[in-house]
């Protein structure tokens, strides 16, 4: 049964918003208002000591100006404080005409000759004007009969230069009061806008975020890049991440390992980290398609490549070295089941034939069937043995010529071949010349008098190895192609993929700093040749002039085994 519904909701909780997409709106909207604040802050701060400023020297500006005028000189001595005297009409002009509050002209004791308030005419002025009296022009702040106002101060001098008075002229303090007030509104409707205007910014930037970070809080991005770590270090992938410029993004432990690189890779570009050839080209994205293959540091790898929606891409690298390895096994296998079935019917017939001489008591006969048949064997063997010492090789060519016997292909050694038992990386030369001569079998079998020559000899501590077919050959054009990954001209295998020998015969070689080429041979046919320097641990040991023991020689003969038989 279904549970019932929960009957109320608790009470909502208010906090730090935990999308990123909130949290970055909020802040940016923060920094946006203060921002918009201190500049409005920083900007009236200013702006009310310029407006001062300009006031006092508009208030300067006109005493200046009544200074100028020598009539108001010349009447402030010669007339007495009044009312309707000229020093009073002179000054209403002036205040008049500038707009200014008060023009008040006062002789050396302070007295004033003019105001607008006639009825102080005749008394000392409510203010200090001794700076002004002793030649000094004054710009001020300061309160008097008519209230707050900004003021200037200015010596009234006679013809003769000396100091007869003094003007004093007064701009209403409410005035510039009201210009500060009245640019507010001006300067906060920009700063709203302003505001409005960051705002909005912030809103898309953060809707632009909130699409690229799909919603998500800051503590599952940090979980989520927590899991992605753990996940690509632990799989048994290699896994490499591409900008769209082309350097290493990410590198996961796996990749590092099948690439041959290290931690340091990461935040290089390509092309720095990886030798041209076609790992890199894979890598890259100059070779396109599914499960490509590359040979790299010995490995055979299975890559697929994804392309990011910021030009970037992922690969993905599987190694597929040991089941390459089986492959190659499950094949040498399958041609070994088809020869043992090749050799069964060759023995029975055998078998069949030393029966019937037996059977007719043809003694003599029978014993010189075996022994010849024997004799074959023995003389391959011990033809190998004693030209190639190293175990490996050796057992590896007795197994090859008897399975090109099989398919119609003789397999022999030059005259010239002679390799010691001091090999240093015998497992490396038995894969190069296995695989030279399974190729060199696929091409001979079928063709007239389908053979292979194997030549291996030590130059120093060289080790070159020769092989010959009699197959079609390989055109000049494609010298290059048959060393690329992936590149065969046979049918697909058991295991499902070609093109994986030769490139890795070659990469098997560059790692001794060695070298593999191709070229036509004589009469038809294709010749390999492989140059390993430093390939023999010591130096070469002279041929020996006695005969190589026979290892078959402790062996009883036909005859003695026939005789112990009886």
């Amino acid at each position: 049964m279904n549970a019932p519904p929960p009957s109320g909701r608790g009470p909502r909780r208010f906090g730090w918003p935990q999308r990123v997409f909130s949290q970055v709106l909020l802040v940016q909207l923060a920094i946006i208002t203060g921002v918009t604040v201190l500049v409005t802050g920083l900007f009236l701060a200013p702006l009310s000591s310029q407006l001062d400023d300009e006031a006092m020297r508009r208030a300067l500006a006109v005493a200046q100006s009544a200074a100028a005028d020598s009539g108001i000189a010349e009447d402030l001595r010669t007339t007495e404080p009044s009312a309707l005297g000229p020093v009073q009409s002179a000054a209403e002009r002036i205040r008049r005409a500038t707009g200014a509050e008060y023009v008040v002209v006062m002789d050396r004791r302070g007295v004033r000759w003019s105001h607008p308030e006639a009825d102080r005419i005749g008394r000392v002025v409510s203010t200090d004007p001794g700076d002004a009296l002793r030649g000094r022009e004054v710009m001020e702040i300061d309160s008097g009969t008519l209230g707050r106002s900004a003021r200037g101060k200015v010596p009234l001098r006679g013809p003769s230069g000396e100091v007869v008075g003094a003007v004093s002229v007064g701009i209403e303090y409410d005035s510039v009061r009201a210009r500060l007030l009245g640019a507010i509104p001006g300067l906060l409707a920009y700063a709203g806008t302003a505001l409005a205007v960051g705002a909005l910014a912030a809103y898309l930037i953060s809707r632009r975020l909130q699409r690229q970070t799909h919603d998500l809080a800051f503590s599952d991005i940090s979980a989520l890049l927590t899991e992605r770590e753990a996940m690509l270090h632990s799989i048994r992938e290699g896994v490499v991440a591409l900008d769209g410029t082309g350097r290493v993004r990410l590198l996961n432990d796996e990749a590092q390992r099948l690439l041959g690189l290290g931690p340091e890779a990461a935040g290089r570009p390509l092309e720095e980290v990886l030798e041209p050839g076609r790992t890199a080209d894979v890598l890259a994205g100059r070779v396109v398609g599914e499960d490509l293959l590359a040979v790299q540091v010995g490995r055979v790898l299975l890559a697929n490549r994804m392309e990011t929606a910021d030009g970037g891409a992922v690969v993905t690298l599987r190694d597929r070295t040991e089941l390459e390895r089986l492959g190659r096994e499950l094949d040498s296998t399958t041609g070994l089941i088809d020869a043992l079935r090749a050799q069964d019917h060759e023995h029975a017939n055998r078998l069949h034939t030393l029966l019937g001489l037996l059977e007719l008591e043809m003694h003599e006969d029978a014993m010189e069937f075996v022994t010849e048949v024997v004799g074959v064997h023995r003389a391959t063997a011990e033809q190998v043995t004693e030209k190639v010492r190293d175990p490996l090789l050796a057992a590896l060519l007795v197994g090859k010529a008897t399975v090109a016997a099989e398919r119609g292909v003789a397999l022999r050694l030059t005259p010239g071949t002679l390799l010691p038992d001091r090999v240093v990386d015998p497992r490396g030369l038995v894969t190069v010349v296995g695989n030279l001569v399974d190729n060199a079998t696929d091409a001979a079998a079928g063709s007239a008098d389908a053979r292979i020559e194997v030549e291996l000899r030590a130059e120093g501590r060289t080790v070159v190895l020769r092989v010959r077919d009699s197959g079609p050959g390989v055109a000049p054009e494609q010298y290059a192609s048959i060393f690329t990954e992936g590149w065969s001209t046979k049918d697909l295998p058991a295991h499902g993929k070609r093109g994986l020998g030769l490139p890795l015969v070659r990469r098997l070689a560059e790692r001794q700093g060695g070298s593999v080429d191709v070229a036509g041979a004589d009469g038809g046919g294709a010749v390999f040749t492989v140059v390993l320097p430093e390939a023999l641990a010591g130096p070469v040991e002279p041929p020996s002039s006695e005969p190589v023991p026979d290892p078959a020689a402790a062996r009883p003969t036909s005859a003695t085994t026939r005789g112990d038989s009886r």
